[in-house]
């Protein structure tokens, strides 16, 4: 009988704590004692749990006994067939989800406006994107979710299609109609799989967007350090029923580490069981917060921060009201310039600012106080640094790409560097992307055009973090030798 008040890694990390084991094995600090600075800075008690596989604490690739019952409990309190723990990221289950259901040459439905993440995994196994245009949204300037006519659309064109890839929800907040696409996708013999990266806290409050095992997904890779409280870089990828567990594991196995930090598991299990129990009132709270911020945002004029009032019942057919993303052109300002300004001035970090918007990240750890403290910054801004128009600023948008070749075909394909501003009309064989959010500008075996090319100066001028390419100053591009 599984109970959610457990957390079996960590009572194994702690029972093997009070047993004083001498190590003869990795790491090498040997429970800090080799590296004083190390241990000053993380604190005794952690340097001591940061420890190696053995038989008493199991082994995350192979798992028999506290590793498998903390993924028994992870997917038992996420409504999944099973949940296998991740410690390189959301980006590690969202690879191991694709490469469990394409092989080279077979394609994948999905958005444009993915993670890079999707797209390495394309690069990694050789399948081909099928890309649904998202709606964009004109007075925001940012890209929606995938329309139900149009994922249509796209699977009766490529009847072959493995899966179809949703975001759930986008970095925005903005939810497609992830149960209807679910049932079309399984309609016609494709899976369906969720980046879940920014939709942990769905599975635990009757307020906020379905989650994607609710909604009947077979796959979804799901950020637990983002919102649900665990430490950086640990992910959970749930699957449905339809998933074999020993195919996953085995791709899983493929590119994760065989030395699993167990500070990154044992944050996954004591995360786990504080949603469990806690989860629901605390993303009440987070809720109630959010709401209250974007009124008190949006009385200061200028700053438009959004909500569900943007629903429309397709392309934004639900919004995550934890997520605050604030439009700032009315301000004078883009996003990053705003991103740029609280952080300077005001020592707040927020998540990201783009050509138009940021996002303030509100989770279980937030505070009114830090609340009151971004609202009165943001007013502050708007009288010192806010702009009586927005003309000169380009709103974020999506440009639609042509594709060329196939990502991996033009990534691995012989290359030549030319200069940013001479490289229209060739394909690229990089990624170009600002980061956060992560979403290409790029991608291998897309063609830049003189739209993209002014995009990417304005963007390096408004401050936005650039990366992908090769050159670390973006002043260059490879692309692919002898194709236009």
């Amino acid at each position: 009988m599984l109970s959610q008040e457990r957390a079996p890694i960590y009572e194994a990390l702690r029972e093997f704590e009070r047993r004083r084991v001498v190590p003869f094995d990795v790491p090498g600090h040997k429970r800090g004692r080799g590296n004083p600075e190390l241990a000053a800075l993380l604190g005794e008690q952690c340097v001591r749990m940061d420890v190696n596989s053995m038989k008493p604490l199991d082994n995350l690739c192979h798992p028999v006994s506290v590793i498998r019952e903390a993924e028994e409990l992870a997917a038992e309190a996420f409504g999944a067939a099973h949940a296998f723990l991740m410690v390189g990221g959301t980006t590690s289950a969202v690879q191991a989800m694709i490469l469990s259901v394409a092989k080279r040459g077979e394609k994948i439905i999905l958005p444009r406006n993915v993670h890079r993440s999707v797209m390495g995994a394309m690069v990694l196994c050789g399948a081909v994107p099928v890309y649904v245009d998202p709606a964009c949204d004109d007075r925001l300037g940012i890209p929606l979710g995938m329309r139900r006519e149009d994922v249509e659309m796209a699977i009766k064109k490529h009847p072959n299609a493995k899966a179809v890839l949703v975001n759930n929800p986008t970095y925005y907040g903005i939810c497609s109609d992830l149960k209807a696409i679910a049932q079309m996708a399984h309609d016609h013999g494709m899976l369906c799989l969720a980046d879940e990266a920014h939709g942990t806290h769905f599975y635990f409050s009757d307020q906020l967007p379905m989650s994607a095992m609710e909604a009947g997904a077979d796959m979804a890779a799901v950020s637990m350090h983002k919102s649900g409280g665990s430490l950086t870089q640990s992910s959970l990828l749930l699957t449905g029923p339809a998933m074999q567990e020993g195919h996953v594991r085995q791709i899983i196995n493929l590119t994760q580490t065989t030395s699993g930090s167990y500070l990154l598991l044992s944050s996954l299990d004591i995360s786990r069981r504080n949603l469990a129990l806690r989860g629901r009132e605390a993303f009440g709270q987070v809720v109630r917060l959010a709401d209250y911020a974007r009124d008190e945002i949006n009385r200061i004029g200028g700053y438009y921060a959004f909500s569900k009032e943007i629903v429309n019942g397709d392309s934004v057919f639900d919004f995550d009201r934890t997520k605050l993303s604030v439009n700032t052109l009315n301000v004078g300002l883009a996003g990053i310039e705003v991103y740029d300004l609280l952080r300077d001035e005001y020592d707040i970090q927020i998540e990201f600012g783009d050509l138009g918007n940021f996002l303030a990240y509100l989770s279980i750890g937030d505070r009114p106080r830090e609340i009151e403290r971004l609202v009165s910054a943001l007013s502050e801004v708007r009288r010192r640094f806010g702009r009586p128009d927005a003309a000169g600023l380009m709103r974020q948008e999506y440009i639609e790409p042509e594709v060329v070749l196939s990502p991996q075909d033009a990534f691995y394909a012989e290359k030549d560097s030319l200069p940013l501003e001479e490289s229209a009309g060739h394909v690229c064989s990089e990624f170009v992307m600002c980061y956060p959010p992560g979403i290409p500008i790029l991608a291998p075996g897309e063609r830049i055009t003189e739209k993209i090319v002014e995009y990417i100066q304005y963007a390096k001028e408004k401050g936005c973090s650039m990366t992908g390419p090769e050159d670390p100053d973006i002043r260059r591009l490879n692309v692919l030798k002898g194709v236009y």
